[in-house]
């Protein structure tokens, strides 16, 4: 079946009510891989800086990945498993579950963008049954991973950029591109997308909206 139309996903406050690496972060200190007091507020001031679309991705990505630093990759994806199934499944919103099957029962082709790290991304997409998604992947040393990013991380600009390489390896030639969106990070994929959605959007998206007559839907949590 020739499909010519995709639909682009954010992840985190779009399709998940919440932020998956914040949740993350409470999960890992619930379960004692983070005992400094101090890493959840620190976690907090520099998601405000994301919000405001200033945050410095390497920077943060030292921040939050030095507590992993010493548990093997295949500790990680197990315990990211259990973080899925309890923190992540009760926070789709229901919306965005209908939406996602009514377009898998139609046949439509599906990717999530987010400029989460891959190993949270990865078992999140797996659990809404999509087959594509870009995120942000890490480097590993001797199967523990490090803070430097492999690539292009899939931030701001990044997802323009990291969505056209994987465009131009599809057999499929998409005519339409579709985006559902929260942030003002994804402007430029806003931009460069056919028809934007914006899902409860933040101040200055909402604004954006408004001058680019784009669609702006609310949905809501259980």
């Amino acid at each position: 079946m020739n499909n010519n139309e995709l639909y682009i996903f954010d992840l985190d406050e779009t399709l998940l009510n919440g932020d998956s690496a914040m949740l993350w972060h409470q999960f890992l200190v619930k379960e004692g891989f983070i005992l400094n007091a101090s890493f959840l507020e620190e976690d907090k001031r520099l998601m405000k800086l994301y919000s405001e679309g200033k945050l410095n991705m390497q920077q943060y990505l030292n921040f939050c990945i030095a507590p992993l630093t010493n548990i093997p990759v295949i500790k990680i994806e197990k315990l990211v498993k259990k973080f899925v199934e309890n923190d992540i499944t009760p926070r789709i919103f229901p919306q965005a579950r209908q939406l996602i099957n009514q377009l898998q029962g139609q046949g439509k082709e599906i990717i999530i963008i987010s400029a989460t790290v891959n190993f949270l991304v990865s078992e999140i997409a797996k659990h809404l049954n999509i087959k594509h998604h870009l995120a942000i992947d890490l480097e590993t040393n001797n199967n523990f991973y490090s803070a430097q990013i492999k690539g292009v991380a899939s931030y701001q600009n990044g997802k323009v950029i990291r969505l056209k390489a994987w465009l131009k390896n599809q057999i499929n030639q998409y005519q339409t591109l579709h985006f559902y969106t929260d942030s003002i990070n994804d402007l430029s994929l806003c931009e460069f997308a056919d028809i934007v959605n914006v899902v409860n959007p933040c101040a200055m998206l909402a604004s954006k909206a408004r001058q680019n007559n784009w669609q702006h839907l609310s949905w809501i949590g259980d």
